[in-house]
């Protein structure tokens, strides 16, 4: 991979920075699910300077622009400076809009995948069971035949975000019959739909953050049997193109939490010495900085993958693993450099930044387990990547 930029990446970057000179947010801009207005209108004019849906084609409503690794290593880099979001890091954008590209019909790219994109209808994910959660394939919410729809009835669990969501992309057993992995089927739902019933979760992060998890339960909710994405009973397959984005996505902007990092490094103080002045936590901010580069340079690997089309193998199963864990230790540090005061949130009167870091602690604690959990990675690392044995299954009675 050539990493050199010639004199129009220059420009490129130059144009960049007076964009976010000239365009910089005042303020929070809610793209997890606050101000939708101030979401939709940051996103929108995102896509139209092309610093977001780089990508994606004009007629599903991205900006149309060829894949260029060292364009979006520029952007990167530039709103990460700036502290400024691009784009939105949430389950439609980077789950479910690359899963429409490889499966949706014409119809459904063309009606989801704009909307989306610019932050004007916001998705939840419907796969974790009470009885199915590692083990997604025993995944029991059914969906029986009525007439050209479908009637759901189930349970989903850990589903976050379903409390302000507008959609679902869910998947249902349609055929019960059918051996465990077979018989599913991947299908969009409106969560205004009759029958649907949200029940929030309370975590040990309690009210703070944007991020929260709920329980739903499905009674007799008729959706239409056209809103399966793919072919029916083939939910599986479209499942593991959501999760590998899904792991994707979480090695996103590790460089951007970084920044973010020294930034609060430089302006905490012990007895009037800044925390960046002591050995011991820029030590640890290094260390760090070596993973986030690494993650950085393996986002890289991955890009060059995909458009050449070529399967990263194992190097694309251990981004989650890795990032999950580093971005929880990176909060493990700006907790330390705070203090006593690391240990405030809920808008206490002395907490720092509305309690980011403590939410992004508990959030970032909780990715090590949900969607997959680090010993299920490590399995699946061992058993896929590198062909090691299968764990042995307990000898039966």
């Amino acid at each position: 991979m050539n990493l050199e930029f010639d004199a129009s990446y220059d420009a490129f970057r130059a144009q960049v920075r007076e964009f976010l000179a000239e365009n910089r947010p005042a303020g929070p801009i809610g793209l997890d699910g606050g101000n939708a207005e101030h979401r939709v209108a940051w996103l929108r004019l995102l896509i139209e300077r092309g610093y977001w849906a780089r990508t994606i084609p004009k007629h599903y409503g991205g900006y149309g622009a060829e894949p260029d690794i060292l364009s979006t290593v520029i952007m990167d880099e530039e709103f990460n400076r700036a502290g400024v979001p691009r784009g939105m890091m949430a389950q439609g954008p980077s789950m479910l809009v690359p899963t429409l590209l490889s499966h949706g019909t014409e119809e459904q790219r063309e009606r989801w995948i704009g909307p989306t994109m610019c932050g004007e209808v916001m998705w939840c994910q419907g796969y974790s069971e009470p009885g199915a959660g590692s083990d997604l394939a025993s995944l029991q919410t059914r969906a029986t035949e009525d007439g050209d729809d479908f009637l759901i009835n189930g349970q989903k669990i850990w589903t976050s975000t379903a409390d302000h969501a507008d959609m679902c992309f869910i998947l249902v057993r349609t055929e019960p019959e059918a051996k465990k992995h077979e018989g599913i089927s991947y299908v969009l739902l409106p969560m205004d739909t009759p029958g649907i019933e949200v029940q929030p979760l309370r975590t040990m992060s309690g009210n703070i953050g944007e991020n929260s998890f709920n329980q739903v339960f499905f009674t007799d909710v008729r959706v239409p049997q056209a809103n399966v994405v793919g072919n029916r009973g083939e939910g599986w397959k479209i499942a593991n193109t959501t999760l590998k984005h899904e792991r994707s996505s979480l090695n996103a902007n590790a460089e951007g939490t970084w920044m973010h990092l020294v930034r609060l490094m430089k302006k905490e103080t012990v007895n009037g010495v800044s925390v960046m002045a002591s050995p011991v936590y820029r030590d640890r901010l290094m260390k760090l900085h070596a993973r986030a580069l690494s993650m950085k340079y393996h986002g890289m690997r991955m890009l060059t993958c995909g458009l050449k089309r070529e399967s990263p193998g194992v190097a694309g199963l251990i981004v989650k693993l890795q990032n999950c864990q580093l971005s929880f230790d990176m909060a493990a540090l700006a907790l330390d450099a705070m203090g006593e005061l690391g240990a405030l949130y809920d808008h206490s009167k002395y907490e720092r930044e509305r309690g980011y870091w403590q939410a992004y602690s508990m959030f970032s604690l909780g990715l090590i387990i949900g969607g997959g959990t680090a010993q299920i990675q490590k399995n699946i690392i061992a058993e896929r990547g590198l062909g090691l044995p299968r764990e042995p299954k307990p000898a039966k009675a």
